[in-house]
């Protein structure tokens, strides 16, 4: 397995599967050496969109575009390539492919990927990771906000939560499309391992919530009520207006073709899988 990151090394593997070797690699590395033989591969790189620390403008758009864009293509290029092409081919993107409304259920044969900067960039993005012929087998898993432990999502959430602070975002009637980082690990490795899992999967929860239930449901977590919302004003000052758009709107995403391609899922209810991450 090679995700497209930074150094280092870790060893995989439990009981019941077999061992393998986890290769975290630079892009330099890739360019100059090639793809080393491996059985999988997986794409996990990406610039944080939602960092509250740049600006969105030009300069930072660019760099999105190009920590996706270019490594994609530049490990599609190497697998491509390699003596002995992976056997699976695994691409994480995002569920801002899909058009955020209020109304409309979106699966993974839905349309999508034309209307804004981020539909736009998903569309390239997963294209860049087309291989030709079939050689090796490709997965798209287009992923939902990743709820875990230590940073992510919830890292920016809970303090003020913690306070009592904490509230929905906007007009809270928006959709959010979650995920539990068990899940999301969950449904990489079974993309992987399940010959039979191929296209795109949408690596979401199958329980749908919006963003007032997600704040009800974490502050409940948390033992607080969580009733003091954001207004749309300051989301839009803090991330610019193009890009508050993923937090103001949302889209009701459904995992129909990873539940029938038989992922179990562990963390299925949203107050479950709160509790177990800020326990």
């Amino acid at each position: 397995v090679h995700p497209l990151e930074a150094g280092g090394r870790a060893e995989l593997g439990g009981a019941g599967r077999g061992r393998g070797t986890v290769c975290f690699l630079q892009q330099d590395e890739l360019a100059a050496s090639g793809l080393p033989s491996c059985d999988a591969a997986v794409n996990l790189a990406g610039e944080n969109i939602l960092n509250p620390l740049r600006r969105w403008n030009e300069t930072f758009q660019k760099e999105v575009l190009r920590s996706r864009l270019e490594t994609t293509q530049l490990l599609a290029k190497a697998i491509t390539k390699a003596p002995q092409p992976p056997k699976a081919w695994v691409l994480v993107t995002g569920v801002a492919y899909y058009q955020p409304s209020l109304t409309a259920e979106y699966d993974e044969d839905s349309p999508g990927g034309d209307f804004d900067f981020f539909s736009n960039l998903v569309t390239k993005w997963e294209a860049a990771a087309r291989l030709p012929g079939d050689s090796t087998r490709q997965v798209v898993v287009r992923s939902g906000v990743v709820l875990g432990r230590g940073g992510g999502a919830i890292g920016h959430m809970l303090l003020p939560f913690r306070l009592g602070l904490g509230g929905p975002i906007g007009s809270g009637h928006q959709f959010f499309p979650w995920i539990h980082i068990g899940d999301l690990a969950g449904i990489l490795t079974h993309a992987l391992e399940a010959n039979h899992v191929h296209g795109v999967l949408n690596g979401v929860a199958p329980s749908s919530a919006t963003n007032a239930e997600f704040a009800q449901a974490l502050g409940a977590a948390l033992g607080h009520r969580a009733f003091i919302p954001v207004p749309s004003t300051i989301v839009q000052a803090v991330f610019g207006r193009e890009r508050a758009i993923m937090l103001l709107e949302g889209q009701n995403v459904i995992p129909r073709r990873t539940l029938a391609t038989g992922y179990q899922y562990s963390f299925p209810e949203l107050g479950a899988a709160l509790k177990e991450i800020v326990a």
